[in-house]
């Protein structure tokens, strides 16, 4: 297996991999983030939106761990995720042009049942290629590009809906599937270590075992589990919740909710450059505690100010949040499972467990917004992080443990001098 840190993105595989992230970022979750606002506008309240999603997660939930052993079998990781991406967006193009129950429930129902094969193919796909001494440091880099993927995605959809409609959104999003499939069938397929992609660092010709009982056997990866678990429990429906409640005060979903998620998709951005050093200086353990430390302050704006200007501070804080740990939580994972032969399964249990904390949340935050409005659900959800921080800092060395080679400094980051940038 061959280094990246010299060659950066002069090796063809590893950039048909950043143009896939890019491309990925529209492509893999169908409507997104628009689908409340659109909803929304369409006389859908909180609560049912809130039960969409909660039913979406559950079916992600099941499918998800099941998906990981499948990855870590497969050799044919690359259609793993060609396949989900057309169908993501054929059901994204069937909700928009007809939003009726069959649609929305059948069409999100399928978006996150076969969506959910689409996250572990990709990290194994990008241990495959780079390694486990590389892995941290191409993790942020999948995360720079998918970032701004997003960034450019939602002002292209901005756009697009100003002068063309809804037209103009089924266009960007027949474009951006294509983009992927083009970008997966780049990588060269004889790049790929399978037996580095599902964690075998050493591989002695033994098939590593693959199965869900990896979660319930390693304390390190329960309590990362338990701790995502709260943390998108809060997290996961304030986004939500400020895309209706200003699509509805404006009446225009689709600009209005890329501003809002734009704002948080320029912070991963940052997120995503700064990861790398800060893992390397501080340690894996401090860049938890950042992330989990921005929810908690981020669910106090959004309670506190119900002004258009408070979606800033408060997205810039997801961003800061959900980034971070979206970067962390792999990583985390790889170093607690390398070696096994378990990562790709294990990252999908660990998926699934945190998948129960964002699905419940939703239907939660649907019920605390009916009765009392979405400051209520802000204060409350944002509160629970502080749980999840808390349980963090009482986990922290097995959840974050020390790089498996042993040879650097906690938390480091492998990565020679001046491979830093994306």
């Amino acid at each position: 297996m061959q280094s990246i840190s010299s060659k950066g993105l002069s090796d063809r595989s590893l950039v048909a991999l950043a143009v896939l992230n890019f491309f990925l970022a529209d492509a893999r979750d169908g409507l997104g983030p628009f689908v409340d606002g659109f909803l929304a506008t369409k006389g859908w309240s909180p609560m049912t939106l809130g039960f969409i999603a909660t039913l979406g997660g559950v079916l992600g939930m099941i499918a998800t761990p099941l998906f990981g052993a499948w990855v870590d079998a497969s050799r044919h990781k690359r259609m793993l995720i060609i396949i989900p991406v057309v169908l993501v967006t054929a059901a994204a193009l069937w909700t928009l042009s007809s939003p009726n129950n069959a649609s929305v429930f059948g069409g999100q129902s399928a978006t996150a049942i076969v969506g959910a094969v689409i996250g572990p193919a990709l990290m194994g796909l990008t241990l495959g290629l780079v390694g486990e001494q590389q892995f941290p440091h191409q993790v942020s880099r999948n995360e720079f590009w998918n970032h701004l993927g997003n960034v450019v995605s939602l002002a292209g959809i901005y756009f697009a809906t100003v002068m063309f409609g809804l037209t103009g959104i089924v266009g960007l999003m027949i474009l951006t599937a294509a983009a992927s499939v083009v970008a997966v069938l780049a990588i060269d397929p004889n790049r790929i270590d399978h037996a580095v992609a599902r964690g075998l660092g050493h591989d002695d010709g033994t098939p590593g075992p693959s199965g869900y009982s990896v979660l319930v056997g390693s304390k390190g990866l329960i309590l990362l589990a338990v701790v995502l678990m709260i943390f998108h429990f809060g997290n996961a429906p304030i986004s939500r919740l400020i895309a209706q409640n200003f699509s509805i005060q404006l009446g225009t979903p689709f600009r209005t909710t890329a501003i809002i998620t734009g704002v948080a998709q320029l912070s991963m951005i940052a997120m995503a450059l700064a990861a790398p050093n800060l893992i390397r200086r501080f340690g894996l353990a401090t860049v938890f505690v950042i992330a989990l430390l921005a929810l908690p302050i981020r669910g106090a704006i959004a309670g506190s100010f119900t002004s258009y200007a408070s979606i800033f501070p408060v997205q810039i804080l997801d961003g800061i949040g959900a980034g971070l740990i979206g970067i962390a939580t792999p990583i985390a994972a790889e170093r607690i499972l390398s070696g096994t032969g378990r990562f790709n399964v294990g990252l999908a249990a660990v998926m699934t467990v945190q998948g129960i904390g964002a699905s419940s949340s939703n239907v939660v935050a649907g019920w605390l917004t009916d009765i009392g409005g979405y400051g209520l659900a802000y204060w409350v959800h944002g509160g629970i992080a502080a749980v999840a921080l808390a349980a963090f800092i009482a986990g922290r060395k097995s959840i974050a443990p020390d790089p498996a080679n042993g040879t650097s400094k906690p938390g480091d980051v492998s990565v020679t001098p001046g491979s830093a940038s994306i």
